[in-house]
C-alpha cells in the first residue's frame, strides 16, 4: 500500500496516510467543496489497506475547524478501523485539539462515544 500526502490548502486538511509505518494523520482545516470527492479516495485507501496488512494502525486527528459533511466523512473513516479493532487489530485514534478549544473536544468526545473497540485518545496539544 503507498503512502498518500496530499498538501493542506484553505479548506481542506493536511493528509499525510503512511500506510507501510501504520500512522494515518489529517491536519489543518476541513470544509471541501466537495467533502464526499476529497474523502472518498482515502476511505477506499484506507478499506485497501485493512484487507491487505494487519500491522497496528495510528490515526491522527489534528483539526482545527470541519463542517457537518466533514465530520460525516471523519465517521466514514472510523468505522472500519472500529471493525478492524474489534477483529483484533491493534488501532489507535488520537483526537488531537488545542488548549482552550472546547468545540472540537467536545466533537472528539462526541465521536469518542462511538467506539469500543479502537482505543481513541484525547490529546490536548498546548500552546507554546
Amino acid at each position: 500500500m503507498d503512502r498518500i500526502q496530499i498538501p493542506a490548502t484553505s479548506r481542506s486538511p493536511l493528509v499525510d496516510f503512511d500506510f507501510p509505518a501504520g500512522r494515518l494523520l489529517l491536519r489543518g482545516e476541513s470544509y471541501p467543496e466537495d467533502a464526499a470527492a476529497f474523502y472518498g479516495p482515502l476511505l477506499q485507501a484506507l478499506r485497501a489497506c485493512l484487507e491487505e496488512e494487519a500491522t497496528p494502525l495510528t490515526f491522527e486527528v489534528a483539526l482545527s475547524y470541519f463542517n457537518s459533511s466533514s465530520a460525516k466523512a471523519l465517521m466514514n473513516l472510523f468505522m472500519p478501523l472500529e471493525e478492524a479493532a474489534e477483529e483484533g487489530r491493534a488501532v489507535t485514534i488520537r483526537w488531537l485539539y488545542a488548549e482552550g478549544d472546547d468545540t472540537i473536544a467536545e466533537a472528539g468526545e462526541d465521536f469518542a462515544a462511538d467506539f469500543s473497540h479502537a482505543q481513541f485518545e484525547m490529546v490536548q496539544e498546548t500552546t507554546a
